[in-house]
């Protein structure tokens, strides 16, 4: 398998929403409703994902993870409305390639970007009850900072805990750390 990281493309974006759509959707199975995760489709947030860009694309980065050819993961971050920091609003990977590496080296091309924009903090907000998210971060060296809100999630609300990472370490984030040895840049993964 080879992964290949590179810059999202316009024509990027209908594959960025149907894999947005079955990400959420293996991802909050246990948390939402079948009828909230039934209420929007891939087509849709390809859609959505669109007309965000088309109002983004100057300010916020596109990120896209490629196996032979095929979208397995993105990432979208940019400014935030928290006073010095960047913003991770979306990372999102195939299902089935969760443990992967792919989220890892989406993360770690993330953490770049992030730093482009703030070199301070970085901020991400993630459901309370996504577990797996929880931790994937947590290995990353972000830790929740007591922020809260809720927000509808396909028509539901969801609590959800915001995030931050100081990008000011000297060591450079943790998450660079946490690569499995088959991953050796952010150009890619081979194994």
């Amino acid at each position: 398998m080879t992964v290949v990281v590179r810059t999202g493309e316009d024509v990027d974006l209908v594959g960025v929403g149907d894999l947005h759509f079955r990400s959420r959707a293996d991802s909050y199975a246990h948390i939402l409703s079948a009828d909230a995760l039934g209420s929007l489709s891939g087509e849709v947030l390809g859609a959505w994902w669109s007309e965000r860009w088309k109002w983004e694309r100057d300010t916020h980065r596109l990120t896209v993870a490629e196996q032979d050819g095929r979208l397995v993961g993105f990432t979208y971050v940019g400014p935030s409305e928290v006073d010095g920091a960047a913003e991770l609003y979306a990372i999102h990977v195939d299902p089935a390639l969760v443990g992967s590496g792919v989220g890892k080296l989406l993360m770690i091309d993330a953490l770049g970007r992030l730093a482009e924009i703030s070199d301070r903090r970085a901020v991400l907000w993630v459901l309370e009850e996504n577990a797996t998210a929880r931790r994937f971060y947590d290995r990353g060296g972000w830790r929740p900072d007591g922020a809260t809100r809720v927000e509808a999630v396909g028509g539901e609300p969801v609590p959800q805990v915001r995030y931050s990472l100081d990008l000011t370490r000297p060591d450079g984030p943790s998450t660079a750390r946490a690569l499995p040895r088959d991953v050796s840049s952010s150009s890619g993964i081979t194994g």
